[in-house]
């Protein structure tokens, strides 16, 4: 074959080869071409519901497509997420996860339906909250050392509330009782607000809250609020000391809330969608919406954020096998 002919060859090849790969590379740059729908695994109103349609908006406004919010309840929040796993891997489908995320897989054994590692990708980490402990005002405790006192002086009589069995708010309530070897009477609610609407009328003595549902009742005087788990003060809350301060390193816990893809989603539509989040949550007008409601913006890379999934695996597996959790 002469050069001629070869130059014809690999010309022809090389058009073919850009006509086959021509659509794939023009919808990853066009991307998004539709609406794209974030699943929340929880019911309008709380953390997760508050995370999405802030950012949400501003993401619609930026990607000039809209992100509607699907709202999915049930079952500790794999329901939801177990929609999100089960969706195609082209961008459309998205889950906001939270902490709970993380906790599933080795509390609910047998019911979880999807690995919180394999079955998706993780996007971006957008925001957290602190959990605090609060007690009704007439809880003889004015701090952390006062309660833990009360609970040696009672074993076993204080109840503590929380989301329910598995639940953030459990996990770190069974945390603090292994760190601070306490005997608290766990009551499980159906979410985070029940619980902590009962220790605002009394019923029970306190609760692991979470901050957007109780720093109202707080600023109210109805709860006080003796200990916050962040790694330092909620700017909602500077006079509440933290565990660390209070000696208690190792009680760092937050509900984050993050947003994750089907497994497979490609490289280049998840680094759009990070871009997206990260210009989000820096606007100003975000920002004082996040922190009205106690919610801090944590903005981490998908490599980032996976190291933390995997961090909250491990830890919380470890809490519910050195506790004893009877897992379901």
């Amino acid at each position: 074959m002469t050069p001629k002919a070869i130059a014809v060859v690999v010309c022809c090849y090389c058009t073919l080869a850009a006509a086959a790969e021509s659509p794939r590379a023009s919808t990853a740059g066009a991307y998004p071409t539709k609406s794209i729908r974030m699943v929340v695994p929880y019911a309008p109103g709380g953390g997760s519901d508050i995370v999405a349609r802030i950012v949400g908006q501003k993401m619609s406004d930026t990607m000039g497509q809209a992100i509607i919010i699907d709202n999915r309840p049930g079952a500790a929040g794999m329901l939801g997420a177990e929609i999100a796993a089960n969706a195609p891997a082209d961008g459309y489908t998205l889950l906001l996860a939270d902490s709970s995320y993380t906790i599933n897989s080795s509390y609910y054994t047998k019911q979880v339906r999807y690995d919180a590692r394999k079955s998706f990708v993780p996007v971006a980490l957008v925001a957290d909250t602190p959990y605090l402990l609060v007690v009704h005002p007439s809880v003889p405790a004015g701090s952390l050392k006062d309660f833990i006192a009360l609970a040696k002086a009672q074993p076993g009589k204080i109840n503590v509330g929380s989301a329910g069995n598995g639940s953030g708010s459990h996990l770190t309530g069974e945390l603090f009782k292994l760190k601070a070897s306490v005997d608290l009477n766990h009551i499980p609610y159906k979410g985070s607000g029940p619980s902590t609407a009962d220790v605002v009328a009394g019923q029970i003595q306190a609760t692991f809250a979470t901050a957007p549902g109780a720093v109202p009742f707080i600023k109210s005087g109805r709860l006080k609020a003796l200990v916050v788990a962040s790694p330092k003060r909620n700017a909602a809350l500077p006079d509440v000391p933290t565990f660390v301060e209070s000696g208690f390193s190792d009680i760092v816990v937050t509900n984050w809330y993050g947003i994750v893809a089907p497994a497979e989603t490609s490289k280049p539509v998840v680094r759009r969608l990070y871009d997206e989040v990260g210009r989000a949550i820096a606007l100003p007008d975000v920002r004082e919406r996040l922190a009205a409601a106690a919610l801090e913006p944590v903005p981490q890379a998908p490599d980032q954020f996976r190291a933390l999934i995997d961090v909250e695996r491990k830890r919380w597996a470890q809490v519910i096998r050195e506790a004893n959790i009877k897992t379901e």
